[in-house]
């Protein structure tokens, strides 16, 4: 490797209030590894970005809570022609749940996803009828779990949830019991599977609510389905994350594409990241 690339990796504001280096430091390593400098950077304070430098927004988190500053940032990158990796199209496109109706839509496998343009007790209780059980109500565009209710139609929403726009999905007790699985894949190719399990008593998988994950294998169908759904997005993903959930038909369903601020958990890839680096390799320009 005669040139030396500089990866700049977002990460998150100086005031965020949740370990992040635990996802960084394995994805710094790999890079590091694969022949790149690497400079973590707040994505709320990039600095002057060279023509050079590959961009990467792997540990953006909190974006989902300043939307605005995000989509201002990522319409900056593109008038600068910056080399962001994942391309900023793919980014904005990801940036809010509504792509899973899309996916659905163009057939799929998808947990039914609904948008509520207002969210109210009318649409909570036809949502509940319409799928038989309890549901789930989080924000269009939203991570960590944030602002996200398992909620019975008898409930009260929550008052964060009044009046705004809402996705609205079924309940799928899978969660708890059998887990959710997310796939890793790099330039289309699939490197490695966990699965990730709530605590006791919850349903959310993440973290820093109690989750936790393991490796696994890839479940029968899991990789063909997640081929389908990131073929069916606007662009071809260097590193992508897809989550899916076992539905109450039995089959698998995507819970969500995550192509922006993934954990990617490269501690588990057979290669220890040597493909996620070749990936961002690929699309340096010297």
């Amino acid at each position: 490797m005669t040139d030396i690339a500089k990866a700049i990796v977002f990460v998150p504001a100086p005031n965020y209030g949740e370990a992040w280096d635990w996802a960084y430091d394995v994805e710094a390593a790999a890079l590091q590894s694969g022949g790149f400098t690497v400079e973590p950077r707040p994505w709320t304070e990039p600095g002057e970005l060279g023509h050079r430098d590959i961009i990467l927004p792997l540990v953006a988190w909190g974006y989902h809570d300043d939307p605005q500053r995000w989509h201002t940032l990522l319409d900056k990158l593109e008038a600068a022609g910056a080399n962001v990796v994942n391309p900023v199209p793919l980014l904005r496109w990801n940036s809010d749940k509504r792509y899973l109706e899309e996916l659905g839509a163009n057939g799929v496998p998808t947990i039914p996803s609904r948008l509520i343009t207002s969210m109210d007790e009318a649409a909570l209780a036809d949502a509940s009828d319409r799928w038989g059980g309890d549901v789930v109500v989080k924000p269009p565009v939203s991570a960590s779990a944030t602002g996200t209710y398992r909620l019975r139609a008898s409930e009260a929403l929550p008052a964060d949830t009044l009046g705004r726009p809402m996705i609205v999905q079924p309940f799928l007790s899978s969660v708890t019991e059998e887990g959710e699985y997310s796939l890793i894949l790099f330039d289309g190719a699939f490197s490695h599977a966990v699965v990730k399990r709530p605590k006791a008593g919850d349903y959310r998988v993440q973290p820093h609510l109690g989750g936790r994950e393991e490796p696994c294998q890839a479940p029968e169908g899991a990789i063909a389905i997640a081929r389908a759904a990131l073929a069916a997005a606007p662009g071809e993903p260097a590193y992508a994350r897809v989550d899916l959930v076992r539905g109450n038909d039995g089959g698998l369903k995507i819970m969500e594409l995550e192509l922006i601020e993934p954990s990617l958990w490269l501690q588990y890839a057979p290669d220890k990241g040597e493909s996620f680096a070749a990936a961002i390799r690929r699309r340096f320009n010297p």
